[in-house]
């Protein structure tokens, strides 16, 4: 406990600010610019008029140098799991299709609506899906899998259970290596590691249509039987970037293998996070649920909100619950849902209708029975988003930024190595260089998707060479590919000559541009001459307006330099 003793000024009551009263009080925690005024409520009085905000911010310091002070304060432990829609044809348990947007109740089998009498099939599909998921992931593949029946009801539960893998999953003890980084928020890539608890196999349930106006709920069964991945990691996140980064990761990862399309707008790929803080030494708090987080900048919002809600509400002396939250992102905030469910309540139990998966893990013993062979689906595991980023940087030279851009964007990294493997002499900076800072920064400023602009690796490569023989400039690059990009029936090369974009590299000649500019700009080269250096900038920004950025920016301030020392 820390005494705290002040002079109370209510200058509500009091003559000339005067003290009324000296009041001791005792902090469990120090007064800092957030909370002081829930100690006086005086202050608060204090924080709406500007000359006693600066005395409180001249006491504490800003609002934001004091969060950042009580997140030091603070141990915030995140865990993810994420449900991944597996991309097949049929239901995990059914024949009926998983296409996307039929018309209500139309892939419905009398399993999926729980006719009495009718028994599961297991999709064999499915389980190949769900083992090159896991073998991706560095799990262990279970030799033997069990099936459970996980009871709740629900309106669009029909038979008021749901078979998943509670005892004995497919896989365990996987391990997932990924990068975080988020311009404008991490200076530079570091690396993180997540541990994976288990990856379970389980059905979908179906949807339920509110109609508000009617008072009436419908169900449409289309997702009842769905197959899905589970994938369990444990809680060894801190923050809502990591874990934005690791589901970042995991669609990079199940897009390669071709196991889910990851379409979060689909709901092909849902994320509930489990949130707790704690202060350093202390044991783990109490943890929130946070349930289907539908896109990936949802998780870093949703996950950073739960976790300044928790603290906020310890700070404040109130407790946090045990309970189920889901994230609005109209106000951007955590609602609650329900009380956490123990598991208990789910009544757990074996599924007499499937018999335990069994699965051939051996390459050394002949697969007799015809399982589904672990050895013959690691041999055709893809090229990993982690190798990716190891060869970017060590076969291209690339930096760890780039390699990720590069890894993050499929198309830019198709192009990429097409432009590279097409010419050896093309410089591979150079050509992510491109892509990262020109390209994408004429998709933006054009609210384009990357995913839609027609591309062709060929005209990269042609741009590549314009720049690597010095035909054009990085800016003269920057406005071919604008126009390229919305007039793709013209090559790099013919929309250069025909606007006349050629880069001026004759000296004699931007010696004589140089020489009118510093005629024109006599007033600045007077101050350059008196000291002024800084004004240097202002002189070569003016020729490359004399010359529309055509201009050898290098020679001309290498000619610019020399005439000025004359």
């Amino acid at each position: 406990m820390r005494v705290c003793t002040y002079n109370t000024y209510d200058t509500a009551n009091a003559s000339d600010g005067e003290p009324v009263k000296i009041v001791k009080i005792y902090l469990k925690y120090p007064m800092n610019y957030t909370n002081c005024w829930k100690i006086n409520p005086c202050i608060k009085r204090w924080r709406e008029n500007k000359p006693y905000l600066r005395m409180l911010k001249h006491c504490f310091g800003t609002e934001a140098k004091s969060r950042a002070e009580t997140k030091k304060k603070w141990r915030s432990v995140v865990g993810l799991e994420i449900h991944a829609q597996i991309q097949s044809n049929s239901k995990l348990f059914s024949g009926s299709s998983t296409m996307y947007g039929s018309p209500i109740n139309s892939n419905v089998s009398f399993f999926d609506c729980a006719t009495p009498g009718t028994l599961p099939v297991l999709n064999k599909r499915c389980v190949e899906a769900g083992i090159l998921t896991a073998l991706a992931l560095s799990c262990k593949v279970n030799e033997v899998s069990l099936f459970d029946r996980k009871h709740y009801f629900y309106a669009d539960l029909p038979a008021g259970y749901q078979i998943t893998q509670q005892r004995q999953a497919l896989a365990i003890d996987g391990e997932l290596n990924f990068q975080v980084y988020t311009p404008g928020i991490h200076p530079r890539p570091y690396s993180k590691v997540s541990k994976i608890k288990q990856l379970q196999l389980e059905q979908d349930s179906g949807k339920s249509l509110h109609d508000l106006i009617a008072k009436r709920s419908l169900v449409d069964l289309n997702r009842a039987g769905i197959p899905l991945m589970e994938l369990v990691f444990e809680p060894d996140l801190s923050d809502g970037e990591e874990a934005a980064a690791l589901v970042k990761e995991i669609v990079l990862i199940l897009k390669r293998l071709g196991t889910c399309s990851c379409k979060m707008e689909e709901g092909a790929l849902r994320v509930d996070a489990n949130i707790s803080v704690n202060r350093p030494g202390e044991k783990l708090g109490t943890r929130t649920e946070v349930k289907n987080i539908g896109s990936i900048r949802s998780v870093a919002a949703a996950v950073k909100f739960e976790i300044d809600r928790q603290i906020k509400e310890i700070e404040n002396g109130g407790t946090i619950i045990n309970e189920t939250r889901s994230w609005d992102t109209e106000i951007r905030k955590t609602v609650p849902m329900r009380d956490k469910e123990e598991k208990q309540d789910y009544r757990f139990m074996p599924e007499p209708n499937l018999p335990p998966l069994h699965v051939h893990v051996t390459k050394e013993i002949k697969n007799k029975y015809g399982l589904v062979d672990v050895p013959l689906l690691q041999e055709s595991l893809p090229e990993l988003p982690e190798e990716t980023r190891y060869n970017l940087k060590n076969n291209f030279g690339l930096d760890s930024t780039a390699a990720i851009i590069l890894t993050n964007e499929n198309n830019l990294l198709n192009i990429f190595e097409a432009v590279v493997k097409e010419d050896s002499k093309r410089k591979p900076k150079l050509v992510s260089n491109i892509l990262i800072n020109q390209l994408l920064t004429v998709v933006n400023r054009k609210a384009l998707e990357l995913d839609t602009c027609i591309l062709n690796a060929q005209h990269i490569g042609e741009l590549v060479d314009m720049l690597q023989n010095k035909t054009i400039n990085l800016t003269t690059a920057e406005n071919v590919l604008e126009e390229y990009i919305t007039e793709s029936s013209m090559t790099p090369k013919q929309i250069v000559e025909k606007n006349n974009w050629t880069q001026i590299t004759d000296e004699h000649q931007l010696t004589q541009i140089c020489k009118n500019i510093l005629l024109q700009r006599a007033d600045v080269v007077k101050k350059y001459k008196a000291g002024k250096t800084k004004v240097f900038r202002a002189l070569v920004g003016a020729v490359a307006q004399e010359t529309k950025n055509r201009a050898d920016m290098a020679t001309v301030v290498n000619i610019l330099k020399k005439l000025l020392d004359e």
